[in-house]
């Protein structure tokens, strides 16, 4: 069905349906998030959900993927700027902290070790590419491709929900968010720079 032109009342209900799911998994994981709660939510049925995703867990990796897909598009690399990049995703994170709990429920229940998602060319390959010809140009350190992004991935997440230390919020004084910003980008040029 999935594949099917949905009419316009289908791709509200799909929608709200992805709204609902993605609340529900973010504050719940897949084992937690309970089906019933996510139809009431989004004022539907189990049959168009199940209609739709195929099962719980096809919904959480719909929900998943396409909130991965979201941050490739809404904060894209520029690898002759990764501290840059690093801010932007620090500032994703405060707008959309349900991201970052979503993938951390899928590295907690779904993917435990190695790479987050299977296949990790279709969602890093373009990045990888990046970072590669930025190396050759002088403009990053030589090293991983992968290492470097991942640290760099991981120090935006500083302040993010995944934090062990402090999670932030987009409530908090823009003076406090200015000046991590200031570190991160600092922090990052640092490490990413040529040596």
């Amino acid at each position: 069905m999935a594949d099917t032109p949905l009419t316009p009342r289908g791709a509200a209900t799909k929608e709200r349906i992805i709204e609902a799911a993605t609340a529900e998994f973010a504050a719940y994981g897949v084992a937690g998030a309970r089906v019933d709660r996510i139809v009431t939510n989004a004022r539907t049925n189990k049959a168009q959900l199940y209609g739709y995703f195929g099962s719980k867990e096809g919904l959480f990796d719909a929900i998943f993927f396409g909130s991965l897909e979201r941050i490739l598009n809404v904060v894209p690399i520029d690898a002759t700027d990764l501290a840059d990049w690093a801010v932007r995703l620090y500032d994703e994170y405060l707008r959309r902290p349900d991201l970052i709990r979503l993938a951390t429920w899928a590295r907690l229940e779904r993917q435990p070790a190695g790479h987050l998602v299977e296949d990790a060319d279709r969602l890093d390959g373009g990045k990888l590419r990046a970072i590669t010809h930025a190396q050759a140009r002088g403009l990053v350190r030589q090293g991983d491709p992968f290492d470097l992004m991942a640290m760099v991935i991981a120090m935006s997440m500083a302040w993010s929900p995944v934090s062990n230390v402090y999670a932030a919020t987009a409530d908090e004084p823009p003076e406090i968010h200015e000046r991590r910003r200031s570190l991160l980008r600092d922090s990052v040029h640092r490490a990413v720079s040529p040596e």
